[in-house]
């Protein structure tokens, strides 16, 4: 409890340092709107005691649309410490205390998944943050899962990239990158499948519990795994797309999670 008291002091010590210089970016538009909060989680990372393998890099190409898979709160934590970007989140998570509040700082896109007509205003406002030259994050699976699989990826977000395409006089493609995260140890011990979910966050978890749960345990080890990124003009198929970043990341977590097992069984 005495480390995840440390954190929790200098994670709010950290936020409100960093929140007028943040607030003043959002306000006059400046590059520093981007990078504090990039810089904010690698800091976060040191002090959580997160300890991130990339593997591949993310592409330079813009305009850039990630899609990852999604197993818990620390997901954002480790995707925005190695590179600035903006997440799609649910209309729900705005209203969240603190944590909404942070969401809106770092410019996430809120959509109403549930309300299916306003589908097309939120690919919009996503094609806008595309445009704008941000790389914007969509977990596809539409959820967070139990660490275990990855569910499949939904594909109307993904219609963002028509609409990019079409209103932009200086594009003709948007670049699409898979992501893959995979938890692999939790305080020094490999995490199993039925430990995983001592890291994921998912279903009806409450999010203190676990988030003291995770801050208390120690070191987190998480592989992050940069696919291919693939150029799509405005003809292609959003369902296409989903189903081919989907394969990419199955097959980037797959390969992480047998490395992790083949490493932390012992020699004979």
């Amino acid at each position: 409890m005495i480390r995840c008291v440390s954190t929790l002091i200098f994670f709010l010590a950290l936020t409100f340092v960093l929140l007028p210089f943040q607030l003043i970016g959002l306000t006059f538009r400046l590059p520093i709107q981007r990078t504090i909060p990039h810089w904010y989680h690698r800091l976060l990372c040191a002090v959580i005691g997160i300890r991130v393998r990339e593997i591949g890099q993310r592409s330079k190409q813009f305009p850039l649309l990630i899609l990852s898979n999604h197993a818990s709160w620390l997901d954002i934590v480790v995707i925005t410490a190695l590179t600035p970007a903006v997440f799609i989140a649910k209309k729900e998570v705005a209203s969240w205390p603190l944590f909404g509040w942070l969401a809106k700082l770092q410019r996430s896109v809120f959509i109403d998944r549930k309300r299916r007509h306003k589908t097309g205003a939120a690919t919009r406002q996503i094609a806008d943050r595309l445009l704008g030259g941000d790389a914007v994050v969509l977990f596809a699976e539409g959820t967070s899962s139990d660490g275990n699989r990855t569910l499949p990826f939904r594909s109307a977000l993904i219609g963002a990239v028509h609409h990019a395409v079409a209103s932009s006089t200086h594009h003709d493609a948007v670049s699409v990158q898979p992501l893959s995260l995979a938890y692999v140890s939790l305080g020094g011990v490999p995490i199993g499948r039925a430990s995983r979910e001592r890291v994921a966050w998912y279903g009806d978890t409450d999010l203190a519990p676990h988030l003291i749960g995770v801050l208390s345990a120690g070191a987190v080890d998480v592989v992050v795994s940069w696919g291919e990124a693939v150029a799509y003009g405005v003809g292609a198929d959003r369902k296409q797309i989903a189903r081919d970043a989907e394969v990419a990341v199955r097959h980037l977590r797959l390969g992480t999670l047998v490395g992790a097992c083949a490493l932390a069984v012992p020699e004979s």
